[in-house]
């Protein structure tokens, strides 16, 4: 399928001085207009248009506030900052999988981001499960395993009780499939610090 890359982007100002600016990400597919292509497009506009709306009213109020704050106090101006960017991992005729990343800086010494991800069948016009995936009801016990596995092989990048805090903190909902393998990603700060990123892993 042909998917293009829509972009909302924008800079706030208050008292003379941009103190927000976004540029938001998000995926349209332009070649078909049935049930599916319909659904992935209309659900992912809203996602980017909700983040949008996020970062015109309440983030921005936040940004004028801290703008004022520092100033009054002579510290260093700031700008908020949200970013949205997708990949798309997986696109054939009956599955578009991909994920997005969401960065906002807010002051402090760094910004955070929050990863989420989509897998679409298309012959069925709605995103699909992990479970859904598997046909063995143990299959969680086989993805952690090999979780455990991989973060042993570089234990330096990690909390010291990554492996208890993998089965704590996993959820189904963050995967994304390519076109070799299934990935299993986890949040800042859930096993690792922040250094290291967004950990991800490959399930074969």
């Amino acid at each position: 399928m042909q998917i293009e890359k829509r972009i909302l982007t924008r800079e706030l100002t208050y008292d003379n001085n941009v103190v927000l600016e976004y540029r938001i990400e998000y995926p349209e597919i332009v070649d078909k207009e049935d049930i599916a292509s319909n659904k992935f497009n209309q659900y992912n506009k809203s996602l980017a248009i909700n983040l949008q709306n996020k970062a015109e009213n309440e983030l921005y109020q936040e940004a004028v506030e801290l703008y004022k704050y520092n100033k009054q106090n002579n510290y260093p101006i700031m700008k908020y900052e949200v970013d949205r960017i997708y990949e798309i991992t997986l696109n054939t005729n009956q599955i578009i999988s991909l994920y997005a990343d969401e960065y906002i800086f807010s002051g402090g010494a760094h910004g955070n981001t929050i990863r989420t991800s989509q897998t679409w069948n298309m012959n069925i016009a709605r995103m699909i499960n992990l479970y859904e995936l598997f046909r063995n009801p143990y299959f969680i016990i086989n993805i952690l395993r090999q979780i455990i596995v991989q973060i042993k092989a570089e234990k330096d990048i990690y909390f010291e009780d990554a492996c208890c805090l993998v089965i704590e903190t996993f959820n189904p909902k963050s995967f994304y499939l390519t076109q070799n393998y299934i990935a299993i990603y986890f949040q800042q700060y859930d096993i690792a610090p922040y250094s290291s990123g967004i950990r991800t892993f490959t399930i074969r």
